[in-house]
């Protein structure tokens, strides 16, 4: 039948149809639409068979540049492409022009789709798909020949529109991982090649299948584990021929061993490179990546971290950084040691790679011990000098601002340029917003008393309260409120602002921004500050007065209320204004309402302190009030500062009022006696478990009054136990 169509063909009609005209998405190329039309004719013309087909032709324009004359070179184009009609030179001229001025793709995304061509992949002959058969044929030949096979066959796979063709060649794809599997260790270039034809398949999801039925990705992980051992070895070599450099043979022997190495370390990486790659893409897959992670692909990753190969960073980076956000990848991470190889790495030059090495460590610096190595590389340092970058700068400060959280490196920001800088920043905000991520940095700092000094270096603390005070800016105050709890020169710095904070108490502000005005004011323990003139002129009293009330605030501002009460009270006259205004009963009332609240309590008692150390509240505390009883039940509460605060203060009380002593004596005596005095009452029961009433002599044994008050319990136990009847000698009573 076929040959009789054959017969019948005469003529073979072909017609060419001109479609759009567009722009190359990423090269400097034209790409022009066609459809070709080809029609077999019969012997009386009429067709017999049909066929339509849509192509494109991509015309390259290596020459175009900003000084290229765009009407030139469209003429050129439209004479030399029939395919271009030359009524489109107008619009060949406007398609030029944007492509001369087009700006070159950013940096957003990390890795291109596709890897960059490597030596080996030139060819002097172009591959075509209906000769897929022949170059399967060569994978069969010498390693020479599976070379250039592979090669053909990866050019027709570095074309999407070939993959799905390739996919239904089971043959083809059979044989290259057969190939891969027996002699990738025969050959390199033939290693990457065939590797690089597979990873065209795993850019796309859904041929991730058929990449691991054929196993490719673990055949990968054994060939980067070989080859960084080989690599190991090679240096090993190299050190052992550079002992003696004074010896000419060894020096000759020194260098061509170094060029050898070179070009091996070269080849080498581009292997690396696409193995990796691959493996990155199926790492897409959770299941897959637990499984690369059970063969130590941690490990390989930071170990290939000593390269220099730019490119191969960047993918190796970027890996890890995928990696990092499972908790067993992050501790592999810690366990190798991967911060003090990435911090090498921050004095590149390379965009990408620093941007993607600084997102890796963002992601490492969540975690506390990777933070201290961190500090162990020099990072504080390192990355302060990249604060004022402007596309690496924020990433710099999210990092720093995970390390500033731990009290122990807070200190050392202190002796880097960071701070000053911070401060230039912070400033020139002006009244716009501000980043939350260096108001937060800058918090934290501020907790420390050595780089509190820094800050308010100069004008630093009057911009501050500047700000804070014109803006109502919480976050300033916050950091404002750091600044005022650390003794010494930087507090007294804030005896100018003492009216500026106080004017902020009233019922018309925020809440959270008054706790930060009452806190600064409130960590101000200065001994020359006048707190009876402050607290007159702005009406305090009935303000503290008020909020101490449960539910009239939210805790946290009747909290700072408590405290600043605490402050204000270090100074006699102001005690007895507080004393006199019914404050104390308000808290005795509060204390019963927070009985829970560990902070609360401890504040109050330390209020209690303050007042009993004046005279002139003393009396008030111990006679008018139900004080001294509530810190007696505080005495062996669980919460060591707040024990340590209440015993100081009712031994105070104990000095100056007899019966108090005694209420104290005496339940500090229950308290260490707790275990004897059990054992006492227990005495008092025979073995039939009836409680002996009357002692040997007929006298009751059990007195109404305070067991304490028998002193013939303390000194004669050890006689009356051994009178016990029915108790045998050496009992335990």
């Amino acid at each position: 039948m076929d040959k009789l169509q054959a017969e019948d063909a005469r003529y073979l009609k072909r017609k060419v149809k001109r479609g759009s005209l567009d722009v190359h998405p990423t090269e400097k190329a034209l790409v022009v639409q066609y459809e070709v039309e080809a029609t077999i004719l019969g012997e009386m013309g009429d067709p017999m068979v049909g066929e339509r087909k849509e192509c494109q032709k991509i015309i390259r324009l290596k020459s175009l540049n900003a000084n290229t004359d765009i009407t030139t070179l469209a003429r050129r184009v439209v004479e030399e492409c029939r395919l271009i009609h030359p009524s489109k030179l107008p619009e060949v001229e406007q398609l030029l022009f944007y492509l001369q001025n087009r700006k070159k793709p950013g940096n957003e995304k990390h890795l291109p789709r596709d890897l960059t061509p490597f030596e080996g992949m030139e060819l002097d002959e172009e591959a075509n798909i209906n000769c897929i058969d022949d170059y399967v044929e060569l994978l069969y030949e010498d390693i020479p020949e599976k070379v250039r096979g592979a090669t053909l066959i990866l050019h027709l796979a570095c074309n999407p529109d070939n993959l799905e063709e390739l996919l239904q060649n089971e043959t083809a794809l059979g044989a290259l991982a057969r190939v891969l599997r027996e002699d990738w260790k025969q050959s390199v270039d033939m290693a990457t090649t065939i590797i690089y034809v597979f990873f065209c398949f795993s850019s796309f999801s859904q041929f991730h299948g058929l990449v691991t039925h054929y196993k490719i990705g673990a055949l990968c992980m054994n060939i980067t584990e070989h080859e960084l051992k080989r690599y190991d070895l090679w240096q090993d070599e190299l050190q052992k021929k550079q002992k003696d450099p004074d010896n000419q043979n060894v020096k000759k022997e020194h260098e061509k061993a170094l060029k050898k190495y070179q070009g091996l370390l070269s080849k080498q990486e581009q292997l690396l490179r696409v193995a990796l790659y691959l493996l990155l893409n199926l790492a897409e897959d959770t299941r897959t990546e637990l499984k690369m992670r059970n063969k130590n692909i941690v490990h390989m990753l930071v170990k290939t971290l000593d390269r220099e190969d730019e490119e191969l960073l960047v993918l190796v980076v970027s890996f890890l950084k995928k990696l990092s956000i499972f908790l067993e990848n992050k501790n592999d991470m810690a366990e190798t040691h991967a911060v003090e190889k990435l911090a090498r790495l921050l004095a590149c030059e390379h965009e990408n790679l620093l941007n993607t090495t600084l997102r890796l460590l963002l992601n490492l610096s969540f975690d506390t011990g990777l933070r201290s190595q961190m500090v162990q590389a020099g990072l504080i340092h390192k990355l302060s000098l990249m604060l004022a970058d402007e596309k690496q700068g924020q990433l710099c400060m999210c990092i720093l601002y995970h390390i500033s959280v731990d009290d122990r490196f807070k200190s050392m920001f202190a002796y880097t340029d960071c701070i000053p800088q911070l401060m230039k920043m912070l400033f020139e905000c002006g009244e716009s917003h501000m980043e939350p991520e260096l108001i937060s940095f800058c918090i934290n700092l501020a907790a420390n008393k050595r780089n509190a000094q820094v800050i308010c270096e100069g004008n630093g603390l009057k911009m501050l309260m500047k700000r804070g005070l014109k803006l109502k800016d919480v976050l300033i105050m916050k950091m404002i409120r750091n600044l005022s709890q650390h003794d010494g020169p930087t507090k007294n710095l804030f005896i100018d602002y003492v009216g500026d904070l106080a004017a902020q108490m009233g019922a018309e502000e925020r809440e959270e921004y008054v706790i930060e005005c009452l806190g600064t004011l409130a960590n101000l323990t200065i001994p020359d500050l006048d707190w009876e003139l402050v607290l007159k002129e702005y009406n305090l009293v009935p303000y503290l007065k008020d909020h101490l009330k449960p539910g009239s605030a939210e805790d946290d501002l009747i909290l700072e209320v408590v405290i600043m009460i605490g402050t204000v009270s270090m100074d006699d006259s102001c005690a007895a204004t507080m004393a006199k205004s019914g404050i104390i009963p308000a808290l005795i009332e509060l204390l019963n309402a927070q009985q829970e609240d560990d902070e609360f309590v401890c504040q109050i008692v330390y209020v209690l302190y303050q007042m009993v150390v004046h005279q002139a509240t003393r009396d008030v505390i111990i006679k008018d009030t139900q004080a001294p009883a509530y810190l007696i039940d505080l005495m062996h509460d669980k919460n060591a500062e707040i024990r340590k605060v209440c015993n100081n203060t009712l031994d105070i009380i104990a000095e100056y009022d007899n019966e108090c002593e005694r209420k104290i004596q005496s339940e500090k005596f229950r308290w260490h006696n707790s275990q004897w005095l059990e054992m006492v009452e227990n005495r008092a029961m025979g073995d039939d478990g009836e409680p002996f009433m009357f002692g040997d002599d007929g006298e009751a044994f059990m007195h109404n009054g305070d067991i304490l008050e028998r002193p013939d319990l303390f000194y004669t136990a050890g006689i009356h136990g051994g009178r016990e009847a029915g108790r045998e000698p050496g009992s335990r009573l």
